[in-house]
């Protein structure tokens, strides 16, 4: 704050006015107001003189189009995250988790269809809480361009994807005493 008082609108001059009262002459006022009164302006003398009238071009009539583009409704995708009350439930164990399946030392492809077969099998049965557990990725290498970790790279992808977005409601880094960053808690969709 500036210490002065409300700022007063300033005074539209001659020609600010004139044009205004030009604008609000095509304004239609809203339902139950009165129609403004122009203040009293100053007669202009304008002198009338003829200009040549520009050269009309010829366009072509315009064609109706096609209905605008109408995006498809968007479908449920699972939320990354589990709700606060059920992941500290799972970490501290006082909410059961269903069914387990373990990722370890599995080919990408392999592990792919284990998960999804796991996932459906699992909805199946009625499970609500299953624990998947990819493993870490060590620092072991044998070969100094080997990718460690994939696995725990993948699953979040797979879980995420539209083919199991049917069976998986949302999923969240498990606690530490069942995997910590190498497993997850997935919540599962009723049936």
């Amino acid at each position: 704050m500036n210490g002065r008082g409300p700022r007063r609108p300033r005074r539209l001059s001659g020609e600010e006015s004139r044009l205004w009262s030009e604008v609000a002459r095509f304004i239609t006022p809203l339902r139950g107001r009165a129609v403004p009164v122009p203040a009293s302006a100053p007669k202009e003398v304008v002198l009338a003189v003829e200009s040549p009238k520009p050269a009309t071009v010829a366009r072509a009539p315009m064609l109706p189009t096609s209905a605008p583009y109408q995006a498809p409704a968007p479908r449920p995708l699972p939320a990354d995250g589990l709700e606060h009350r059920t992941r500290k439930g799972l970490s501290r164990g006082s909410l059961r988790i269903d069914a387990r399946i373990d990722l370890h030392g599995m080919y990408q492809a392999d592990a792919h269809a284990a998960l999804s077969g796991f996932l459906i099998r699992a909805r199946a049965a009625g499970h609500l809480h299953v624990l998947v557990v990819t493993g870490k990725g060590g620092a072991g290498f044998d070969d100094a361009f080997s990718e460690r970790g994939v696995l725990r790279r993948s699953v979040p992808h797979w879980l995420r994807s539209p083919s199991l977005s049917h069976v998986v409601l949302g999923f969240e880094e498990a606690g530490r005493r069942h995997g910590g960053a190498g497993a997850l808690y997935v919540r599962l969709r009723r049936r």
